[in-house]
């Protein structure tokens, strides 16, 4: 139909056209449903920067210059305290591989049980699906701040942090990696009279592994940064040295140490992408 033949229509057709067909024409609660939500977000950003002062950055250049100034300029390198530098580094490096291994290990027994298809009981799989959500829904940082307050500082109260954030996390993609696994191959170990335990060995732990593996590789990765943090709160490592340093100014130690973590990071990243590939078999990948 033509603009021309439209314009010809009366009021009374035009009103049929629009019951016959609804979507083909505009109406305001449509336009409201389309546009009002990008409003809403605009207003909510505008609103939000009310509390920020983007002035002070202007206040504070000359100070951000001075200190990246301190950052970059090392001075009397022969008196820095090494020995407990890499001590806090490889009690860093130390906290986030314990973390990680117990929260793996405690993953592998409930993430199992979170899986709908290998724990058919309801009432149990929502009692540690929910469980999860408590673990997880915790920050890690808050996690440190509890553990500190109970065994004191240092080390351990790392550890148990890193284990009880990702005994949460990773229990939960476990679960998940568990709920998509291929069922052929587990109906066909079934098929042979295997048990309950047989089909797991066999059927399920196969096909997962490698994500597995993958996952908590990562988490090892990401614990190493997050180890740093913690130290900061009283955990031990190396983020109580990096704490020290920055309340006595000394920031070109500051640096050094960051320097040191980042070439931590890239070491861990560049171990756990090989055993990635041994994991799924591609060992003379380059």
């Amino acid at each position: 139909m033509s603009i021309a033949s439209l314009s010809a229509l009366t009021d009374a057709e035009v009103a049929e056209l629009r019951a016959a067909h609804p979507g083909a024409f505009g109406s305001a609660g449509a336009q409201l449903r389309r546009w009002g939500p990008w409003a809403l977000a605009l207003a909510y950003l505008v609103w939000s920067l009310w509390f920020f002062e983007i002035g002070r950055f202007l206040d504070a250049s000359g100070r951000v210059w001075v200190l990246l100034t301190n950052f970059v300029v090392w001075e009397d390198m022969a008196t820095w305290s090494y020995g407990a530098i890499y001590l806090g580094i490889a009690q860093t490096l130390a906290m986030a591989f314990l973390g990680t291994l117990l929260g793996t290990l405690g993953a592998l027994v409930l993430g199992f049980l979170a899986a709908r298809n290998v724990t058919p009981v309801w009432l149990l799989r929502q009692a540690v699906r929910r469980l999860l959500d408590v673990l997880r829904g915790i920050d890690q940082l808050v996690w440190g701040l509890v553990f500190v307050r109970a065994v004191g500082l240092g080390p351990l109260a790392g550890v148990l942090a890193i284990f009880v954030s990702d005994l949460g996390t990773l229990s939960k993609l476990y679960a998940e990696a568990i709920e998509n696994i291929d069922r052929k191959q587990v109906e066909g170990v079934r098929a042979t009279g295997a048990g309950p335990l047989s089909v797991i060995r066999f059927g399920v732990v196969p096909q997962v592994l490698p994500v597995f593996i993958s996952q908590s590789l990562y988490f090892l990765e990401s614990n190493t940064r997050s180890a740093t943090i913690l130290g900061i709160v009283g955990a031990g490592g190396i983020g109580m040295i990096i704490i020290e340093r920055f309340r006595a100014q000394l920031y070109d130690q500051v640096a050094f140490v960051v320097l040191n973590v980042l070439v931590l990071i890239f070491a861990i990243d560049w171990l756990s992408r090989r055993v990635r590939l041994w994991a799924i078999g591609e060992r003379h990948h380059p």
